[in-house]
């Protein structure tokens, strides 16, 4: 226990996995944890007077209970025995040899496969306005990341990426959480680790360099700062043998397009936050290898702003899509692949097993056709991506000799070296296959030399293996036998040769597992001069399986090429939403749409229309055919041409935030400021109710404001797809040239109303929200009710305009402020209307109260008029 809190007390804030025997044991505290999060039984045992916590389970059970404490949020020490026990010691050599972190998990069952398990660190600037830094690291894959920028730019790449674990200074986790929530695993550091010099050592170290301008990242100090606080992290951690972290990569902002973590949430690119919805990835991924389904997962969130880039992806897919043969071959030799980029970054962590390496030579003998395919398919995109592809026909066969063709995972099991590869190695083994064999033929040999026709060869625990002769034969036994034993009717020696022969069968399984670890070692090692050639092979499958990927979804889901330009329209003809389309019931048909947005001609599109009718779907569908588009693949559309978009912006659902103190409203509004705060001329805006979340006429004038000024700023002409239930929202056509009105097509049949889902010009001026109503199960007495409310409501009038009269502001310059359209109430009278509607008594009350002047009125007239308000309300009960 003295060695067990000796340990403890280097890692305090790790649940602590002490290795005694058979067993990890836990104790005390970490105990009690550990008996609750994995089910197991909480016992005790008494230390010196005093009864301590104990749970555990069997060492080899480890990789079924680890995942458990990690995924629980725990920090897991694991301490192994160092050395092999034995009689002399009294307790072994222990150590810590791994500290497990969400994100520090390599172990198979701790990651998903298609998905990268980031550790990110950041940087906080000065204040909200100072660059921050980030960086992103992946242990299983090597892949090492690093970014500046504001931070809305930085809680973007968070949202993107979504680390499972956060390192950030102990002196800035408070303002870390204000400026990008409570939603991350935080591990604080020493705020004295993220300093400049110290930081920037550690990366020069890490990539054995003189400086790092030749990496891109000279200029971005506090991203090298996040980047070298990780390498700190991961020498506390016991991770120290990286070599697999060879490179650094920048993500430059003005590389990709700007996504918000607003519109990668409402777009539901990566993940949907509904039970059981699907996202994006979701739909689009036909990746076979677990590397080309991660890279698949970067694409989407950073779509390309380089038009020739995103033409050379546009002309692979071309290629793929119009050779099925091609296709088909390379899809078939892309699943021999495996997972080669995390296989190969086990070999420096020491975690790669015999299989593992097995499979790395199957996966580089699979490169060589892999090859040829490309090369020959008349893409010179494709043939550009195959001369970069190394098979490393060497390290092939070096693994094939080495290695048996289905070694055991476990190397302590044996079995594992190939026969014919080491020659002591292949003596051993011939011992243990024919030691029998080799004593009978010792026996022989030396009866026949001696003439000793009875000699007999046995063994005891004693002195092992002997030659037995008679007393009959004693006389001629050889000099160079040694006698060990005198029976009454025979003698028992030994000879060199017999214990050499004893030693090699006695020990001979031990001396093989010694033999094979050995050998094993040296492959390993070997292998790390090959880690580098081998990621760029991972990379550059990672690509072809994606574009293999497009190809596939274009094929099943009638996906077209996009025409790209560098105009800032786009015209999208029949398109349709690349998620709804794939879960429509069996027989139902998507109804597609025509969305084109000029900013010279129709810069914004007012889509009015009914509940249920297909708005959100249009808006929606629009960016995700642009954003497809430019990460390389092919749209769902009859025909789609495309301007670069440098920019999506959405603004859409209803949601709060009341930990932080945050309304529906103010969020909906925190959201569109950031919207209208970086517009561009290339950026493409959707907005989706605005202003719902307040009052009807608050809500009519921010909306109204907001269509105005992405009209009239100055600064830019984004495009603008606007759906609204403010049908006075379809007046602005007629003052701003560049708005255009159309609604979503619905057909009325008797009391029911048929959903036609397609786009047409022309505003609309009913929402049909009861209808919605009576569709969603309400109550018939509550939709009726309703119903009647609502025709009493339309009934009624008011003709005044909001604001100043249409003439005035039309020759003022401005354009006119929304007219209060027919049965349109303030919000004074519509809530008294409704309550008049409710109770007819209150209208006459009303009537009677308006008559009233009280200033005139003496104190026994008011008491009157009150008496008689009064029997007016006896009368109606």
């Amino acid at each position: 226990m003295a060695q067990y809190n000796k340990v403890k007390a280097k890692h305090p804030e790790a649940l602590l996995l002490f290795r005694v025997g058979d067993f990890y044991e836990t104790f005390g505290e970490d105990a009690v944890k550990a008996a609750q999060v994995l089910g197991i039984t909480l016992t005790s045992r008494n230390n010196g007077g005093s009864d301590v916590e104990l749970a555990g389970f069997p060492y080899h059970s480890v990789d079924m209970y680890l995942p458990r404490l990690v995924r629980a949020g725990y920090r897991v020490a694991i301490c192994e025995q160092l050395e092999k026990p034995s009689k002399d010691k009294k307790i072994v050599k222990r150590g810590v040899t791994e500290i497990v972190t969400p994100g520090l998990a390599v172990d198979d069952q701790l990651l998903e496969h298609k998905a990268n398990n980031f550790l990110a660190s950041v940087v906080l600037g000065r204040g909200r306005r100072d660059a921050c830094g980030l960086s992103l690291l992946d242990l299983s894959t090597g892949e090492f990341l690093v970014a500046e920028g504001g931070s809305d730019y930085i809680d973007k790449l968070l949202q993107s990426f979504q680390p499972k674990e956060v390192l950030v200074g102990k002196d800035r986790r408070k303002e870390f959480e204000q400026v990008f929530g409570d939603r991350f695993y935080l591990s604080p550091l020493d705020e004295w680790v993220y300093t400049t010099d110290y930081t920037t050592e550690k990366l020069l170290k890490q990539f054995q360099a003189a400086s790092l301008k030749g990496f891109g990242i000279e200029e971005l100090e506090r991203a090298r700062m996040a980047a070298g606080a990780t390498l700190h992290y991961l020498e506390t951690t016991e991770n120290r043998n990286l070599r697999h972290i060879s490179r650094i990569g920048r993500l430059a902002n003005d590389r990709y397009v700007w996504l918000d973590r607003f519109t990668i949430r409402n777009l539901e690119l990566i993940y949907s936050p509904h039970d059981h919805g699907v996202s994006l990835v979701d739909i689009i991924d036909r990746t076979v290898t677990p590397m080309g389904g991660r890279l698949l997962r970067k694409w989407v969130v950073l779509p390309l702003r380089d038009i020739d880039a995103i033409r050379q992806r546009h002309q692979a897919v071309r290629t793929f899509v119009q050779s099925p043969p091609l296709l088909q071959d390379l899809d078939t030799s892309l699943k021999q692949i495996g997972d080669v980029e995390r296989l190969i970054s086990k070999v420096p962590l020491g975690k790669v097993n015999p299989r593992e390496i097995r499979a790395l030579s199957r996966a580089l003998c699979a490169m060589e056709p892999i090859r040829d395919l490309l090369l020959d398919s008349g893409s010179d995109v494709l043939a550009n991506l195959a001369s970069q592809l190394d098979p490393l026909p060497d390290v092939c066969a070096a693994i094939d000799r080495q290695l048996r063709e289905d070694p055991p995972v476990n190397l302590s099991k044996g079995g594992v070296i190939a026969d014919g590869y080491d020659e002591l190695l292949d003596e051993l083994r011939d011992v243990t296959r024919n030691g029998k064999s080799r004593l009978a033929a010792i026996q022989q040999r030396e009866s026949e030399r001696t003439g000793i026709s009875s000699l007999k060869i046995g063994f005891n625990n004693v002195f092992g293996y002997y030659l037995e002769v008679t007393n009959k034969y004693k006389k001629v036994v050889p000099a160079e036998w040694t006698r060990k034993q005198t029976l009454t009717n025979a003698e028992r020696y030994i000879t060199q040769e017999l214990k050499e022969l004893e030693d090699k069968i006695l020990h001979a399984e031990e001396k093989i597992l010694l033999r094979e670890e050995e050998l094993y070692a040296e492959l390993v090692a070997w292998l790390h001069d090959y880690i580098a050639p081998v990621q760029r092979n991972a990379g550059i499958l990672a690509r072809v399986d994606c574009l293999l990927g497009f190809a596939k979804a274009a094929n099943r889901d009638r996906y077209v090429e996009p025409e790209m330009h560098e105009e800032r329209d786009l015209d999208i003809e029949e398109g349709r939403h690349a998620v709804i389309e794939r879960q429509l019931a069996v027989g139902e048909q998507y109804v597609p749409n025509d969305v084109r947005l000029d900013p010279d001609d129709q810069q914004i599109i007012m889509i009015t229309g009914p509940n249920m009718a297909g708005k959100s779907a249009l808006l929606r569908q629009t960016a995700l055919i642009c954003l497809l588009a430019q990460m390389g693949s092919f749209v769902p559309a009859k025909r789609a041409r495309l301007g670069i978009v440098d920019r999506v912006f959405t603004r859409v659902g209803a949601s709060d935030n009341i930990s932080s103190g945050e309304s529906t409203f103010m969020v909906e509004m925190n959201e569109t400021a950031s919207i209208m705060n970086n517009i561009t001329d290339r950026s493409l805006i959707l907005l989706d109710e605005i202003g719902r979340g307040t009052s009807t006429f608050d809500g009519i004038s921010i909306a109204w404001a907001i269509a105005e000024y992405l009209h009239n700023n100055g600064r830019a002409r984004p495009k603008v797809l606007f759906a609204t239930h403010y049908h006075e929202l379809n007046e602005l056509a007629d003052s701003l040239p560049r708005i255009h009105n159309y609604s979503i097509a619905i057909k009325e049949h008797g009391n029911r109303i048929i959903f036609l889902r397609k786009l047409v010009p022309g505003g609309s001026q009913h929402s049909f929200g009861i209808h919605v109503a009576r569709m969603a199960g309400m109550p018939a007495e509550i939709v009726a009710r309703a119903s009647n409310i609502l025709t009493q409501l339309e009934q009624q009038h008011i003709t005044e305009e909001v604001g100043q009269p249409a003439e005035a502001t039309a020759a003022a310059g401005q354009p006119a402020a929304p007219r209060v359209a027919p049965g349109t109430l303030s919000a004074e009278a519509l809530q008294l209307s409704i309550f008049e509607t409710a109770d007819p008594t209150a209208g006459r009350l009303r009537e009677m109260l308006e008559q009233v002047s009280i200033n005139n009125m003496t104190p026994i007239e008011c008491m009157m008029k009150l008496q008689e308000l009064k029997e007016v309300v006896s009368r109606a009960d």
